[in-house]
């Protein structure tokens, strides 16, 4: 048995009673927590297809995880299963159900719009729950993607009927429309006016007014053409707030107006990059002064220093290792959250050396025969008592 697809009659049918053909065990493979898999003799469930993944709710009281088409039938997997023969209430989630709708209509529209100004096709669509990406076979600028957003924001402001229809071969034969397959049965147009005419099995919202915003998020080079990711109605209006949550945050943070905050963060990074460039030159003055002070010695020269970074460190070693009989090394940190040592030795050895070091005083580390380095846990004093 066919099952009828009321979605395609209707799509604000949220609600609707349907018989139940049949109910059995899930298949293997079948999607996480399904139990069950269903036959109704007719749904308003749009299963998974076209980019959009299927609708979810309840059956009764069996709740719908995923939604397939398969072998020509409409399965609805469910947790529980239902007995067969008898009817049931369907309840769309339909606060799912409209955001799909509200994002696939938009993308409709984006791509009728790219297709008729610039000529190029829509040739990848994928609609997840997080975001929509659009692919289209040709490249578009910022610019050109502003214009299209703006003309299609224009048409939702219009309010034009949105229709779905399944034409005669007689029509189909005289029709253009966009679809990235070639349909041959069961052929459904979803028209938007002179904007768009495309070949979907998807719902749609019933005119451009209920889709809300449209808004372009951005864009990538995509296989020779761009990708588009874009977000409608309600989805849109999340991701306006998400982003006016942190635009608010940087405003108070930077003291700067929310239209502002751009030209704050500009200034700061100018700030940090003169503040960088004045902390190198007093590492540099602050390496000199310290290789400087450095006197030579018969033993093991041991420095510690929580002023120079890493590689200013392994500077200073390099500098103390030729005036030292034994190894010069250099620790940072404290006793507390332990130190980061270098070490370095003209006379090699440091590699099977690094070994001891490490079991004596906590440490973790290794490196060449001539330098080696690591971290320690020991305290500056038993540091200073084992290479006295």
């Amino acid at each position: 048995m066919i099952t009828q697809k009321l979605y395609e009659a209707d799509g604000s049918l949220r609600e609707f009673v349907a018989k139940v053909i049949s109910c059995a065990p899930a298949r293997k493979g079948a999607p996480q927590d399904a139990a069950y898999e269903i036959i109704l003799d007719q749904t308003a469930f749009f299963p998974e297809g076209g980019g959009q993944y299927a609708d979810s709710g309840n059956l009764g009281n069996a709740c719908v995880v995923d939604v397939q088409e398969l072998d020509g039938e409409i399965i609805h997997f469910t947790d529980v299963p239902l007995p067969e023969g008898e009817s049931v209430m369907g309840l769309l989630n339909w606060e799912e159900r409209l955001r799909k709708m509200q994002n696939h209509t938009g993308e409709h529209l984006i791509s009728g719009i790219v297709h008729k100004q610039f000529g190029y096709d829509n040739v990848g669509f994928h609609l997840g729950k997080d975001e929509v990406t659009v692919d289209f076979s040709g490249i578009l600028t910022d610019a050109e993607l502003s214009f299209v957003e703006y003309i299609a924001n224009r048409v939702v402001a219009l309010d034009i009927p949105v229709t779905a229809y399944y034409p005669t071969p007689e029509e189909a034969c005289e029709l253009e429309y966009r679809s990235k397959l070639d349909i041959v049965d069961g052929l459904r147009i979803v028209n938007i006016g002179e904007w768009d005419c495309c070949a979907c099995c998807a719902p749609h919202v019933a005119s451009t007014g209920q889709i809300g915003c449209i808004k372009i998020l951005d864009s990538e080079n995509w296989k020779n053409g761009v990708r588009v990711r874009m977000l409608c109605g309600l989805d849109a209006l999340d991701d306006y707030n998400k982003r006016l949550e942190n635009t608010v945050c940087i405003s108070t943070m930077l003291s700067a107006k929310q239209h502002e905050t751009a030209a704050a963060v500009e200034r700061l990074l100018r700030n940090l990059q003169n503040e960088h460039t004045i902390q190198m030159k007093l590492k540099a003055a602050l390496l000199e002064a310290r290789i400087a002070q450095l006197q030579p010695t018969e033993g093991n020269l041991i420095l510690f220093d929580d002023l120079l970074d890493p590689d200013t460190l392994r500077k200073l070693v390099n500098a103390g290792t030729p005036l030292c009989g034994g190894i010069c090394g250099v620790f940072s940190g404290n006793d507390q959250d332990g130190y980061r040592y270098i070490i370095g030795s003209t006379k090699g050895g440091l590699r099977a050396a690094a070994k001891e070091y490490n079991a004596a005083l906590q440490g973790r580390g290794g490196g060449s025969d001539q330098m080696i380095q690591g971290t320690m846990m020991a305290t500056k004093e038993q540091i200073e008592a084992y290479f006295a």
